[in-house]
Parts: C-alpha cells; structure tokens; sequence
C-alpha cells in the first residue's frame, strides 16, 4: 500500500503531462520538487459537492426481469463512424485489439445519428473513453443510458442517495472502505456485468466523479472476448461453440446479506452460450468470466474445471488482448459487456474512488454458425499473415 501525503501540493490533473499543466510556473515547480516516488496528494472532501451521489442500500423489493425486445443503435451506426469524429479533434486506440480514445465530442451534444454511432464503435472497439466530461451530469448519463436500451436497476449494490435515481449503481471506494484485495484470487476479479441476467447488458457506462491523482491507483482494465475467443485453437473454438455455461448472482447475493443488507431482486442462475456473436458486428466472442461462471453445462465437473482455468487464464494474462485506463476527473468509459471482461485495481487507498455506472439491458446472448472471427476479418482486410496457433514449433523469446 502506497504512503500519502498530505501537504498542499498542487493537485494536477490526473492526464496531462506535468510541464503541461495549468497553474503559474511556481505551481509546477513546487509539484516536481515535492516529487517523491510512490507518495501522492490526497484531496480533501470537506465540502463534497457530491454527497447527493453517495452510496445508499435501500431495502425494497425490485420484481423480477422479464424478457423484452431489444435492437442495438449500433446497427444504425455509419460503419466509418463519420458522424461522430465529425467534430473529435483526435481519435487513436489503445491496443490494435481493444480500447479507443475520443478527444473533442461532448457527449451532452451528441444527435442520434452520433449516438448510433457511438454504439457501434464501443461494439467494434470494446471499450471508449471520453475525457473532461465536466457537463455529463447524472441525468445526462441517464438520458444516454436510455437512448441505446432498457436500464438495468442492479440488485445488490449501491445506488445515489437521491432518491428516483435507483437505475443508477454508485462506485464507491475509500475513506476507511476495506482494500479486498486478500479476499479474491486476481484472475477472479475479472467480470462481465451482472452476466448472470437473462438479457444481460449491452452497453455501460461510467463517470468518475472523484478518484485519486495521477499515480496513486484505481485505474481499470479491460480484456477483449473478440480476442480471447481469436486465441483459441480451431479445434477448440468449435468445441466450446456447442457448449453452454451457468452464470449466477448467489455468492454476490450471500455476501450482500452476510453484510446485513437486502437483496432486492430474487437470486438467478442462468445458461448461456460460451460463445456468442455480437449483433452489431457479427463477430464471435468468448462468453465467459471467472466472476460469475459458476460450471460448463455437460460436460463432467473436472472437465469443466480444467477448462474453465484455463479460460481465466487466456482472460487474465493475454497481455495483448487488454487495455488499462488510468481515470482523471469527470472522464467517461464506455463498454460493451458482450465482448469485454474488465476489472477494477485496488491499492489506491487512501484516496476516494466515487463514480456512478448506468447499465443498459442486451439481448439474451446468441450463438450464430454465421458469425465471424475479428482477427481473421481484420487479417483479409488489411492483408496480414493468419496467426500460426502451433504452440510445437521451434522457439526463441527476443523481448
């Protein structure tokens, strides 16, 4: 756990380089001599203009989900996402396999046409980021939220104090909150939201409201399930192509009520293809986290064991298949729970971590012999060499 300090050192932004920043000369040169590795400012929450937003267990009961038609806006979306770079100053990716930045969109003034967009370029990208979203309140996050689908109103965790804003899940970590890291294996963080839904979500959406500074932790990372599924052989792509899996809420709803609160919807346990294909894209993707997966259907249990760790495996450490955000003030992450796993990183204490996530409904997840492979679409479009998947080959490491 990284030392803190707390002397009244200039608190920068936590994405723009230091001889970057805004403030007079002699506010840059005290933040680079204070400099000390591994020690950053704490911001004081004396008067927090977010306390409408902390996080509240109200203890109702919420009817159970019931199947509903679902179109994804991403279908609608240009191909080239034209509308919506019409107005960015820059667009660049984080890994050619996942993870995209947008500069110059406010997402407050986005039409239709550039929301579709938007849709399809998280659908074709996993995750997007927006910086310095200052004027994306909550009621704006709710509003898009409800433009791309059904909100999902989540049944065990946190929601805004507010009262009416129940579709909204509060982040909060922080001021005497406990570091658990000691109770789940790294690999297991890795999750899909609330997979174990009949329809579980599409898009999502979250803001942070307060977090620490540059270097001091709390970033998040994602795993494209494009690409875990593209790291597979083909003989074993085709054998979990026939296999289903049981996603389920029972150990998030146990420990909700071993912490003495409500669960507000019934506990679920659903079968879902462990492949799927994106509507959007027509890709395929692995359908799989070690969060929620609880077995594979049909198979005997050491089989489904060993498959399942080696499929944590591919999630967790196929380093090319991931990207890692490292969040500012008000910044935007926007993904698609169909094709990403993500995780949050602990180790920030004692820094807040606040934000607020909106969650929009899918359709119930589809396997389709039409769906297509992203690295082999990619490969025949820009005319790359397929991957040699014979891991019997010679060898030879050069880092």
């Amino acid at each position: 756990m990284a030392p803190h300090l707390e002397e009244p050192i200039p608190i920068l932004d936590s994405h723009i380089p230091v001889n970057g920043i805004n403030g007079t000369k002699k506010q840059q040169q005290a933040s680079v001599l204070n400099y000390v590795p591994g020690r950053t400012v704490t911001e004081s929450h004396e008067d927090y203009a977010y306390h409408d937003l902390r996080p509240s267990f109200p203890d109702i009961k919420l009817e159970a989900l019931t199947e509903k038609p679902y179109v994804d806006k991403g279908l609608e979306g240009d191909p080239q996402f034209r509308n919506l770079l019409a107005s960015a100053t820059d667009v660049f990716d984080y890994t050619p396999k996942i993870g995209t930045e947008v500069s110059g969109v406010r997402l407050t003034q986005l039409n239709d046409a550039q929301k579709n967009d938007l849709a399809r370029l998280i659908a074709t990208r996993g995750v997007v980021f927006f910086r310095s979203q200052e004027d994306f309140d909550i009621e704006a996050q709710l509003e898009l939220g409800r433009y791309f689908g059904r909100l999902h109103p989540h049944a065990t965790s946190a929601v805004p104090k507010r009262e009416g804003l129940e579709e909204v899940l509060v982040v909060w970590k922080g001021d005497g909150s406990q570091d658990m890291r000691a109770m789940f294996a790294p690999t297991f963080l890795w999750h899909s939201d609330v997979s174990y839904e009949v329809q579980p979500p599409s898009y999502t959406s979250l803001r942070l409201l307060t977090g620490p500074p540059r270097g001091g932790g709390g970033d998040t990372h994602w795993s494209s399930q494009y690409a875990a599924y593209d790291v597979l052989s083909p003989s074993m792509q085709k054998y979990l192509e026939g296999l289903t899996a049981l996603h389920t809420s029972e150990m998030q709803d146990s420990g909700t009520r071993a912490l003495g609160r409500s669960v507000r919807r019934d506990s679920i346990e659903t079968e879902h293809p462990l492949i799927r294909v994106n509507p959007v894209t027509g890709w395929k993707s692995l359908y799989y986290n070690p969060g929620f997966v609880t077995a594979i259907v049909g198979v005997p249990k050491l089989e489904s064991d060993h498959i399942m760790a080696y499929l944590n495996e591919v999630i967790a450490t196929t380093q090319e298949n991931h990207c890692r955000f490292q969040w500012g003030k008000y910044d935007i992450a926007l993904w698609d729970n169909r094709v990403c796993n993500h995780t949050a990183s602990f180790g920030f204490t004692p820094h807040r971590r606040h934000a607020t996530r909106v969650t929009v409904h899918g359709e119930r997840p589809y396997f389709d012999v039409g769906g297509q492979s992203q690295e082999e679409e990619y490969n025949e479009k820009y005319g790359l060499p397929p991957v040699d998947k014979n891991g019997a080959g010679p060898k030879n490491y050069n880092d």
